[in-house]
């Protein structure tokens, strides 16, 4: 009865407003269905690939050329997880474990510098102020490869104010250890650095600046105030940037590369997968051969198979992690 009777006043209404109130409910109603269909259609294309890649994976090499097998594995397999897990491979457990303490203690101590910079940049003034930030903005536009001969050359020959030179009569080579990594990192020069600084200092300057002066009135000092007061007011905005620093680092080959080319890494793996597949395959075929020819579709699928056991333990990290990663995109403004 109550229904009926709202139905009987919208169209009493919508008669009175001469139709107002239908174009308004029509218009709100299309709305929503192209909303959908923009959204469904973005969700789809960054799901579809993925798909694709877990359907690959679980297929054995025959189904690759059979054209009725599509999307669903007509011979299911989990042997090429299996053989790109082989120690000499990619020595996935080996890998997953450097690559875990790796990218772990990186962005811990990339987050802790990061975090002091960005809210010195926040709440204080200094000489040149400015012009470092410019400096901040140059490390987020210009890329890292431009500055990778002077990385090399500078640890390679690495000397603080030429005291290991005069005492021992030589520079010291850090490379072939992770110790140059975690220096640049130390000093906010690593990987997105610059982006990290860049966010936590929006995050602080959107925070009442009556927060800090009421905890000096009460006694606290600068640092205590940082971290009793700002610290958790900012768990949002560190855990995304922790977040971020954590996967650019997994995923990361250019400083990998250069700094980090000792430790296995699941990452740098990756990109020799294919050739190491080979050789072992010839290896194990007893045909004298040093590598095995693999065609291209079954070069795709140990890729499309390499990659997901990467992607796998961050898709986890982020279902741990995602309330507070969403939080922090919805309250962090940008504020000049």
């Amino acid at each position: 009865m109550t229904k009926g009777k709202a139905k009987v006043n919208f169209w009493e209404r919508n008669r009175l407003s001469n139709g107002y109130l239908m174009r308004k409910k029509v218009m709100a109603v299309g709305v929503s269905i192209v909303r959908f269909i923009l959204l469904f259609g973005l969700c789809f294309l960054i799901l579809q690939p993925i798909l694709q890649k877990i359907s690959v994976s679980f297929m054995e090499e025959q189904d690759l050329y059979n054209p009725i097998v599509i999307n669903i594995p007509e011979h299911f397999t989990t042997e090429n997880y299996r053989l790109c897990a082989d120690p000499q491979i990619m020595d996935y457990s080996n890998g997953l474990k450097n690559s875990l303490i790796v990218s772990f203690t990186i962005a811990i101590l990339q987050i802790a510098m990061c975090t002091l910079v960005g809210y010195g940049f926040a709440r204080f003034k200094f000489p040149l102020k400015k012009f470092w930030f410019a400096m901040v903005m140059l490390v987020i536009v210009i890329p890292p490869q431009t500055i990778s001969s002077s990385l090399y050359l500078h640890f390679k020959y690495f000397d603080i104010l030429g005291i290991f030179k005069l005492i021992t009569g030589e520079t010291v080579n850090l490379r072939g250890s992770a110790l140059p990594y975690y220096l640049i990192s130390a000093g906010c020069m690593g990987l997105k650095n610059g982006l990290y600084i860049y966010m936590v200092r929006q995050y602080f300057r959107n925070i009442p600046i009556d927060l800090e002066e009421a905890a000096y009135i009460d006694g606290c000092g600068t640092l205590k105030t940082f971290v009793r007061i700002m610290l958790p007011q900012a768990k949002p905005i560190i855990t995304s940037c922790f977040l971020f620093a954590f996967v650019w680092q997994w995923t990361d080959g250019f400083y990998s590369q250069m700094f980090l080319s000792q430790i296995r890494l699941v990452s740098t793996s990756l990109s020799t997968i294919v050739d190491r597949i080979a050789v072992y395959l010839a290896r194990i075929s007893g045909s004298g051969v040093e590598s095995a020819t693999i065609s291209p579709a079954r070069s795709n699928q140990i890729l499309s198979t390499g990659t997901l056991m990467i992607v796998f333990p961050l898709i986890f990290i982020y279902l741990v992690a995602q309330r507070q990663f969403v939080e922090s995109l919805s309250s962090t403004g940008i504020k000049m």
